[in-house]
């Protein structure tokens, strides 16, 4: 199959009943460059030799690099706008500053201007894949529209969950969105909160913590975005911990899809299953 010539992979995935919880990148610390375009399928296939120079330095110090522009815009700019985030429940933490070579970023958050809300990236790489197009640019153009700081970024990982996004500071990455759903996000991070609608998962964390945060929230209506971090402790179990010291058990199963679906537009769909979350058990 090759795009164009059958179902796209989102609707494909919601054919499958694929589960959102535990599919957000992972990446604690994130770098964003402002970049006009054209985007390439890779980072490390822009022909401006400083971008993959640069990317290689981010991901070699822990960095994830993403490329960013604001909705609808393709021409070129002049000092780049860069973002520098840890997402870190304790410590969330965005700064900005503007360059000219990208040699002068230093990589920690200390370097740059504290920005007083938080951004939101949707992607809109498609270079990379075609629902990335389709439903990411859309819905950054409307969110832009509302008066929230968007930008359109590259690949964030889950073409098949788009249209997709991740909020900075603190990490929230969410799926399959739509403009409320968009919005409730944006506006629940600029109050130190999350939304539980869409989301994919922390970024701070592997999958499993991912999942186990979710189910406790979903169990519980915590909202605050520092209030919880995770420890895996076994095969399939995660401690979730409040900062008020209460204590959660999360037990993990893995379910299969009902249906196979395709990684991405393009690619022959597969048989595939999914971690979810099974029993919450409060142990303090």
């Amino acid at each position: 199959m090759t795009p164009g010539t059958g179902p796209r992979c989102v609707e494909q995935s919601r054919g499958a009943d694929e589960p959102l919880a535990g599919t957000a990148p992972h990446a604690q610390r994130w770098v964003c460059v402002e970049h006009a375009g054209p985007w390439t399928p890779t980072i490390a296939a822009d022909p401006d030799r400083g971008v993959v120079t640069f990317a290689e330095r981010a991901a070699a110090e822990g960095w994830r690099l993403v490329l960013i522009r604001r909705p609808g815009s393709r021409g070129p700019v002049g000092r780049s706008r860069v973002y520098l985030a840890d997402t870190s429940p304790a410590e969330s933490r965005l700064t900005t500053l503007a360059v000219d070579d990208l040699r002068e970023i230093e990589l920690t958050v200390a370097h740059g201007d504290p920005t007083p809300h938080p951004v939101l990236l949707v992607c809109g790489h498609g270079a990379r894949d075609q629902c990335c197009v389709l439903d990411g640019r859309p819905l950054a153009v409307a969110v832009a529209e509302s008066g929230a700081d968007v930008w359109e970024c590259t690949h964030l990982g889950g073409h098949r969950f788009a249209p997709s996004a991740v909020v900075l500071p603190t990490g929230f990455a969410y799926g399959r969105l739509d403009l409320s759903g968009a919005l409730a996000a944006y506006q629940a991070a600029d109050v130190g909160e999350m939304e539980a609608r869409y989301c994919r998962g922390r970024t701070t964390w592997l999958s499993a913590g991912q999942i186990a945060e979710l189910a406790v929230r979903a169990e519980t209506g915590i909202r605050e975005a520092a209030a919880l971090t995770v420890d895996v402790t076994g095969p399939r179990r995660v401690e979730v911990r409040h900062n008020d010291g209460a204590v959660w058990e999360v037990r993990l199963r893995r379910r299969a899809l009902d249906g196979a679906r395709p990684p991405s537009c393009g690619a022959e769909p597969e048989q595939v299953s999914s971690l979810v979350a099974g029993a919450v058990e409060r142990l303090s």
